[in-house]
């Protein structure tokens, strides 16, 4: 199982890696009806597949919306790890949760909101997990070297950055394709978050907006550009999802959109 993890050496020939499943632990059905159906067609594809859906969400527009199963949502992740064989990334926004997480998980992630608190950094460095640091949105490429830092630092160098879009105004967010050679210049895995990347955040009905219609756009332009990884929130049935809703992917069209993927990605590796 693990040996399918992303951060081996030579993780730039070949395919991309994908980071794929529900934004958040909704129930167990759901979890292992995504995870079963990603297994499936990355296996087929030969994609490198970590799942992913968060145990807990902190970062909410309204006191209201849904935060996730805690605990419980560890337990289901745990289930598909063990029965079907995945490697496993989850958030974490405590300091305290990350030994916690990791009794679990095989990638620590860092919300792009807290990719600059030292104190949660160096706690996910002291799993001695992969740590993967999405880029705050208020970031500029370049100053991810130094969120990658305190985690090497703390002695731990298993480490990946993620793009998921720049603020531009106050509803919307634009990906920067330079942002992916600009971070592979540390050495570390560049993954592009494609769905996170069309969210329109802050909208005043306080529910976070997006724009799924362009997820194809944006996961093209992040493989042409030689991305090593794509990170990709999807659902069986956005429409009635818990979190994320407006910018999942609707799980029956990712076979047809990683088929066209690994079709660029193989034009790429020819030049």
């Amino acid at each position: 199982m693990l040996n399918t993890l992303p951060y081996i050496k030579n993780f730039r020939d070949g395919n991309f890696f994908l980071l794929a499943g529900p934004c958040v632990v909704e129930s167990e059905d759901i979890t292992m009806r995504t995870a079963e159906h990603l297994k499936k067609v990355t296996t087929e594809l030969k994609i490198p597949f970590v799942f992913k859906s968060s145990y807990r969400k902190a970062n909410r527009s309204r006191i209201d919306s849904f935060t996730g199963l805690g605990e419980e949502a560890l337990k289901i992740l745990q289930k598909v790890k063990n029965e079907l064989e995945l490697p496993i990334v989850t958030d974490i926004h405590l300091p305290e949760e990350a030994a916690m997480a990791a009794e679990v998980v095989d990638i620590v992630q860092i919300p792009a909101f807290l990719c600059r608190q030292t104190d949660l950094l160096i706690a996910a460095a002291h799993t001695k997990k992969i740590v993967n640091i999405k880029k705050g949105q208020f970031l500029a490429p370049g100053a991810m070297e130094f969120a990658a830092k305190k985690v090497s630092d703390a002695g731990n160098r298993k480490i990946m950055l993620t793009e998921r879009g720049s603020t531009f105004g106050y509803h919307d967010l634009i990906v920067d394709m330079r942002s992916i050679p600009i971070m592979q210049q540390t050495g570390y895995p560049v993954i592009v978050d494609v769905t996170h990347s069309l969210q329109q955040p802050n909208t005043t009905s306080g529910v976070t907006g997006g724009l799924p219609n362009l997820i194809e756009t944006i996961a093209r332009a992040a493989v042409a550009v030689g991305t090593d990884g794509l990170f990709i929130e999807t659902h069986p049935d956005p429409s009635i999802a818990k979190s994320d809703g407006a910018n999942m992917l609707r799980l029956d069209l990712i076979d047809g959109l990683l088929e066209r993927l690994v079709a660029i990605r193989q034009a790429v590796n020819k030049f």
